[in-house]
Formats: structure tokens, sequence, C-alpha cells
């Protein structure tokens, strides 16, 4: 086995081999690697496709399908007993808090799935990658296979896994990240290509996907592992995001392809990859200060988005509605007979003809402190 290292990121511990390709079994090198080492991986293993002959067009003409011998196994056993053992080695070397992304498509996914939850792993998402422009079924026996699955779990069910949910929502018009994602397959110029000018790897995988699911479910600095890398889109995307990776194959075809791509990557320049703080992070203002440095003045009443429900500020920086009295979240949740209240987004101000939720007052005191610590 041999180990071949691109000229990218920071210089590695000697403990670990990062932004580097290993050449060989990746059940031995995970193996090798040290327990716990890793934020994130990233695995698109083989499919297990079980074609018997190579696709063929309405025309006759071969359709470059997934024929190589890495992806042929004798048998489901056999294809089970391989995937819980690259699933188990990848597991050592999560981090406590690390999480996994395995790639499938009906095929295989399933029975991923099933050895993920049967060596602890605890699933938190499917995703559907849906194809803008899918391999068509050019038999006419089958739906056109116009998706892939993606399962996202944690290394165990108390993880604290990264979830860069407030960027994500952010970037996406300022509406949840949903499970269905829209890519179109790697073409054009993103593809590599063998001597032959023939794609140099079946299954190459676009960037954007793995853009998104770097930029998801990691940070700056951190070490993804992927033990199936082809052609490298994987350390390509990180190294383009600030990221650290770890890459194994056994093909030599593949890795100098995944070399060369990957010695062409610019970095993004840092101040880009700098994440947004999130409200957890923010300096925490109580409802007080507002009425402490007048933006909310004692007297001033509140109400709910719609008006259905009224509140008096006091000057002790609590609020009243009828008998209930307190803080802004308890009288919010007694006046609904709930359990619990953010009152921050359940109150609102008049200001002229429009309701304000006073969380946007807050946001105010919070960019004025960052302004004076700048």
């Amino acid at each position: 086995m041999s180990r071949l290292k691109p000229s990218v990121g920071e210089a590695a511990p000697s403990s670990l081999p990062i932004d580097t390709i290993l050449q060989g079994d990746c059940i031995d090198h995970m193996n090798a690697l040290p327990a716990g080492s890793v934020d994130l991986v990233f695995a698109d293993p083989p499919y297990n496709l079980q074609l018997e002959e190579g696709l063929r067009r309405p025309d006759h003409s071969r359709v470059a399908g997934v024929d190589d011998a890495w992806d042929k196994f004798d048998s489901f056993a056999h294809y089970d007993k391989f995937s819980r053992a690259w699933l188990n080695a990848a597991r050592r070397v999560l981090k406590p808090d690390g999480a996994i992304w395995v790639i499938g498509s009906y095929h295989n996914i399933f029975r991923l799935g099933a050895a993920l939850q049967d060596l602890d792993f605890w699933l938190l998402n499917d995703v559907v990658w849906r194809k803008t422009n899918p391999m068509p079924n050019f038999k006419g026996t089958r739906f056109t296979n116009a998706h892939e699955t993606l399962i996202w779990a944690a290394r165990g069910r108390q993880s604290r896994v990264t979830f860069n949910y407030e960027q994500l929502k952010l970037g996406n018009e300022d509406v949840q990240m949903r499970s269905d994602w829209l890519f179109p397959i790697c073409t054009g110029s993103e593809r590599l290509k063998g001597e032959d000018d023939e794609k140099l790897h079946p299954t190459q995988k676009p960037e954007a996907l793995l853009f998104r699911i770097l930029t998801a479910t990691t940070k700056p600095g951190d070490v993804v592992l992927d033990p199936f890398f082809g052609t490298g889109t994987t350390g390509a995307v990180a190294k383009k995001l600030g990221r650290h990776f770890i890459g194994i194959d056994r093909e030599e075809t593949y890795i100098a392809g995944a070399l060369k791509r990957i010695a062409a990557i610019k970095p993004l320049d840092a101040r880009a990859l700098e994440p947004v703080p999130t409200k957890r992070q923010a300096p925490r203002v109580a409802f007080g200060s507002l009425v402490e440095l007048g933006l909310v003045t004692p007297g001033t009443e509140l109400c709910d988005n719609r008006g259905r429900w009224r509140a008096l500020v006091r000057a002790d920086g609590s609020i009243s509605a009828g008998e209930h009295y307190g803080s802004i979240h308890r009288v919010g949740a007694l006046v609904q007979n709930a359990e619990a209240c953010n009152g921050w987004t359940f109150w609102h101000v008049r200001t002229g003809d429009a309701l304000l939720p006073i969380d946007a007052l807050r946001t105010e005191v919070r960019v004025g402190m960052a302004r004076l610590s700048a």
C-alpha cells in the first residue's frame, strides 16, 4: 500500500495524514488511522448494481455504465459483509460528535441503512438527490431512475453533530433547507476524462452536491474522510472550502486524476468562509435592557402578530397581561395556556402602521455591541 500526498492544505500532524490520498484497501487504511480523529465521513461506496450484461440504447449503442470489477460482489451476503466492515472502520475513526454521509441507489441504500442502524449509528436524515438530467430508461420497462438517496447519520445517538442550520437558511432565501436537493449529474468540463476521452470514473459526483454537504455539516478546518475517493470530488471541494481531507482508493488511475484535479483548486478567500454567528452564539440581551436603553418605553403595549393578546411593558423589564405578569416568555406562555413561549418572536410592538417583533429591537442592540467590540 502506498501513500500519495498532494501539495494542499496546512502541514499535517504526524499521526494523521491530512490532505493525503492513501492507495490501497479502505478498511486497512481506516483501521490504521487514530481512533476518534475525523469530523465527517463521506462515502460513495460500490452500488453492487448486479449488471449481468452491458446496457444498450434502442439503437444498440453501448451505454457507459458501471461494469467495473470493484462494483461486483458474489452475493448480497458478500456485499453486506464488506459494507459492515468498512462502516465499522469508519465509525471507529469518527470523533464522538462526528457524522457520516452515505450515498447510494435503490440497489444498495436500504442494505446500507440497515447496517448503519445495526452498528449503532443514529440516523438524522435521508436526503433525495433529484437529478435534473437523469439517464433515461432505454427499455421503457421501469420508471426513469431520476434520483439517488443519501443517509446522514451521527456516530451515536448522543453525538452533537455540526449542522449549520442558520447559514443554510440564509442561502436558501430565508427558508429552511429541505431534504430534496436538485442538482444535475456531473457533465461537461467538470467530468474527468481518460486518455481515450471517455469518462475516467463512471460515478463521479458533481461538486455542487459535496459543496452543500460540507457547508451544511462541517466547519472550516474540519477533517473529512472519503474511503472511496475516486476522482477526488470530496478533496477538491474540501480544499476550496478550507476543510482538510483524507482520501482512500485502490485504483491508481483514479488517484492520478484526483491529484491533478486537486492541485488545480484554489481555496476560497478566508473571509468568504467565516461562519455567520448563530443566535445561540450572539451576546445575551435581556428584555429589560431594551427598556433601559429606551427602545421600548414603560407603558408601551405589546401584542402578538394577530392582535389576539396584549401586554403592558413595566419599568422593571417585566410585562403584565390581565392577571398574568412576569417575563416576556412566561406571560406569552400563560396567555396562550401553553407550556413555553419564545417571547422575542411572540410579542410585537407597533411602529407607525407596522408591527415589529421585539426580537428586531434586540438585534439592533447586538449590532451596536458588535460595533463597539470591533
